[in-house]
């Protein structure tokens, strides 16, 4: 099994509208970047688990877990001219832009917010804390998941 974190803007989509779709299960549509487009084309596995993560926020960081229920496969925005996603040079035929279905597993105890993830040394590597990555899409190291699964499950006051 793989890890992966998986950012949203919670004004856009949020946990908790996971939470309440039908099967708690919602298609990751509108990633727009090539690298995490092929992370989820290529490399994510039904089974695999996700950090979710609230991003463009006060404060940003993870505050669940969702698992890949359906492999990469054609995102139908990029195809939909009404749609926000919709990219006029994508061919049905051969599709530029793919997508995964995640099932909503967990709300964290508490959210682990990113001041909170750059001050952890055990995190040292990870690919969220990298200077100037903005992939909405990347993996994460097993000791890396388990860490930040342990301090959500403690009281950040100590």
């Amino acid at each position: 099994m793989n890890y992966w974190l998986m950012k949203s803007e919670p004004d856009e989509f949020g946990i908790e509208d996971l939470k309440q779709r039908p099967d708690q299960i919602e298609p990751w549509d509108g990633v727009r970047n090539y690298q995490a487009r092929n992370m989820m084309r290529d490399q994510m596995k039904v089974g695999d688990l996700a950090f979710f993560y609230h991003s463009n926020t006060k404060p940003p960081g993870i505050v669940g877990i969702v698992e890949i229920v359906r492999e990469g496969y054609p995102d139908p925005t990029q195809f939909d001219p009404d749609d926000k996603h919709y990219d006029p040079k994508s061919d049905p035929e051969k599709p530029r832009w793919y997508l995964v279905d995640v099932k909503f597993k967990a709300i964290l105890p508490r959210k682990v917010t990113l001041h909170e993830l750059k001050r952890q040394p055990q995190l040292e590597g990870m690919k969220l804390l990298a200077r100037g990555n903005r992939l909405s899409v990347m993996p994460v190291e097993p000791d890396h998941w388990a860490h930040i699964i342990a301090l959500a499950e403690q009281d950040p006051a100590g």
